[in-house]
């Protein structure tokens, strides 16, 4: 189940702004207990998370997302990591995690290689992607690619509390400016069925102009000559209708089209 999120509790709970997040001291906690027992039961349904994982390269988020997290779940172990490669290591580690809060734009990983890499080695866990940017297309993306979620950092923290409770549960939270504007635009499906128009050789030939090489380097990556490419290249200009190799990269990457 999709759920679109509508942010309850706002009136009670501000916003986090990245820069001002802090860590939950014991008497916060101790004021929220109650809180966090009563929606451990959400919606009827028990949401028991025992031990997470915060994968973000700022201490202050990272304090942040713990501080919420730490005061709305009964004794629950909280891990963090700045990279991939740490947050591997802690889950190889460790064991029985019940979720992964995973930053977009961490600095070791590429987009969404770093959920894609924990989906791989942990496919049980839940991974949610937290992000300060909200881009439907990225939200988009991230759920082909397995996410269980997508929280803008902006919501309000009764708001990820709910999030988060609704994965525990099993479901897959979307914010609910997702709305109706989830669908991709006309212009998105036109590329992405021009794209799907092209050989498998002239999508690799796209995949290397998007990644800024040029003809030489791509006939010698592949092993076949410049005329070749060049008339790789026509071909690609013609089926996505536009007159440049810059105009290609741009309508390539409007639909995150990038060599594997």
């Amino acid at each position: 189940m999709i759920v679109m999120g509508r942010g309850h509790y706002a009136q009670s709970a501000p916003a986090i702004p990245p820069g001002a997040l802090r860590l939950a001291t014991s008497h916060d906690v101790s004021d929220h207990q109650r809180q966090g027992h009563d929606m451990g039961h959400y919606m009827g349904g028990e949401a028991v998370m025992e031990r997470v994982l915060i994968i973000d390269d700022h201490p202050l988020v990272r304090d942040g997302l713990r501080s919420v997290i730490a005061i709305s779940f009964d004794n629950i172990e909280i891990f963090e990591a700045a990279g991939l490669e740490e947050a591997v290591a802690t889950l190889e580690k460790q064991e029985n995690f019940d979720l992964i809060l995973l930053d977009l734009n961490i600095p070791d990983v590429r987009r969404l290689d770093g959920l894609k890499l924990l989906r791989d080695r942990f496919p049980i866990l839940p991974v949610v992607m937290v992000s300060g940017a909200f881009d439907r297309s990225i939200v988009q993306e991230a759920l082909a690619a397995g996410a269980a979620g997508f929280i803008p950092k902006s919501l309000k923290r009764s708001a990820i509390v709910e999030a988060l409770h609704r994965v525990v549960s099993g479901e897959i939270y979307l914010p609910e400016t997702m709305g109706e504007g989830a669908a991709p635009s006309a212009e998105e499906d036109d590329i992405a069925r021009r794209i799907d128009s092209l050989t498998p050789q002239q999508k690799t030939v796209l995949g290397h102009l998007v990644n800024g090489r040029l003809n030489k380097q791509i006939a010698h990556d592949l092993n076949v000559s410049m005329t070749t490419i060049k008339a790789h290249v026509s071909a690609i200009l013609q089926k996505l209708g536009v007159l440049s190799r810059t105009q290609a990269v741009i309508k390539a990457n409007r639909v995150h089209f990038g060599a594997d």
